[in-house]
């Protein structure tokens, strides 16, 4: 069958890939077509146009290039039209995919399959009438939009976790201790390691590495690692590496911190060694309770308090970790917009770092109502076998 996909992004890439090979080893007469990355042309196929063409972000980016974004919407279009795919996959990017969904709803009898459902639970839940009209099957990767869905009378395949795999695969082929983890990176095997994940971009981790190290000169005895960004140099985090940036709450005095290191491309190696961790919200906080790691969720924003009250009036979910919004309580605390402060991450830091009770309680949710609810690896798999399924199901009618 011809396959035609989408992704705007490096997860969507990534996602779209171990799909696309899924797809491969089971049917093997699969041909594809894609707008994507590089880990999707590795694959085998076309690449049509890669993402980093459109991948613009914020308002104001996307209307500086709201030209080149149109240019690459039509050349989609047509590029589908023209070789009339057996079905077109869409991977998250609602922006650019619903637009695309709608014109090949309605001008082809292509069927539309989406995988990776947009976060429309958080916001923008009016996205729900296009997507009711112009997708067909949606494949979901989070259990608890199952019954989000259903409330839009709109039924939805859960296929499982794309992280429950990554982990799983990682954990089969890792023999590491932590000795030799250590050993390889400078660091004392005697002395536990609290992990910083700042995130993936300069403006979240200018904004949150900065509080994150301040909190830490409160503790003696642990080694503070930060796992690197991809694509991000070094020089983003060296002026973190020797001192930590001055509170802006207590004081403007910068201090030095010991045993600052920073390691790339290492991120679950570095988690299966930490005691602890500090990461900003997002994929990385579901990573860290996948690997049993206590973690604290911070995600400092500017206009702190104006951010928390608006984020009341448009966020739909009371969470904004999937570790929270998968158990659909909090397992874990979030500091976020004004309570992300030195003052309430020192006091995390002591439940997290000091209390056994806290964190076994923390370990015991994340089996309980994170690991269960997401089930077992194979999301690709599953994806694939119920996507040949259904289009098979179709031909035969």
């Amino acid at each position: 069958m011809k396959y035609y996909l989408i992704a705007g992004e490096a997860s969507g890439d990534l996602h779209a890939s171990n799909l696309m090979r899924a797809l491969k080893e089971k049917d093997l007469n699969a041909e594809f077509r894609f707008f994507g990355g590089d880990l999707m042309a590795s694959i085998g196929g076309t690449l049509v146009k890669h993402y980093r063409e459109l991948a613009y972000m914020g308002f104001i980016q996307v209307a500086l290039h709201a030209r080149t974004i149109m240019k690459g919407m039509q050349h989609c279009k047509k590029d589908i039209k023209v070789w009339n795919p057996d079905v077109v996959i869409l991977v998250d990017y609602p922006g650019f995919n619903l637009s695309i969904a709608k014109y090949i709803k309605t001008y082809t009898n292509i069927p539309i399959y989406y995988y990776i459902s947009p976060k429309i639970w958080a916001w923008k839940e009016y996205r729900i009438k296009d997507i009711r009209k112009y997708v067909d099957e949606m494949f979901s990767i989070l259990p608890f939009e199952v019954p989000f869905y259903a409330t839009h009378n709109y039924p939805i395949h859960y296929v499982g976790n794309p992280c429950v795999d990554a982990i799983a695969s990682f954990r089969a082929s890792y023999t590491e201790s932590k000795e030799d983890f250590c050993f390889r990176h400078g660091l004392d095997p005697k002395r536990p390691i609290v992990a910083l994940i700042a995130g993936s971009r300069k403006q979240e981790i200018k904004d949150n590495l900065p509080i994150m190290l301040a909190a830490s000169r409160h503790f003696k005895g642990y080694q503070w690692v930060i796992a690197g960004a991809p694509g991000l140099d070094y020089d983003i985090y060296a002026p973190y590496l020797t001192k930590t940036v001055a509170s802006k709450e207590f004081t403007t005095e910068q201090e030095k911190v010991d045993s600052i290191s920073i390691i790339f491309g290492e991120t679950y190696p570095l988690l299966t060694h930490s005691y602890a961790a500090m990461v900003t919200s997002g994929t990385a906080t579901l990573e860290t309770a996948l690997l049993r790691v206590p973690q604290v969720v911070c995600y400092y924003i500017m206009c702190g308090k104006l951010v928390s009250f608006l984020r009341k009036l448009i966020l739909k979910v009371p969470h904004i970790s999937l570790v929270n919004l998968v158990a659909n309580f909090t397992v874990v605390r979030e500091l976020v917009a004004d309570e992300m402060r030195e003052h309430e991450l020192k006091e995390e830091l002591t439940l997290l770092l000091e209390s056994n009770s806290y964190r076994s309680r923390m370990l015991c949710e994340y089996d309980k109502m994170v690991l269960e609810p997401l089930g077992c690896a194979g999301a690709s798999e599953h994806t694939a076998d119920k996507i040949i399924e259904l289009l098979t199901s179709k031909s035969n009618h």
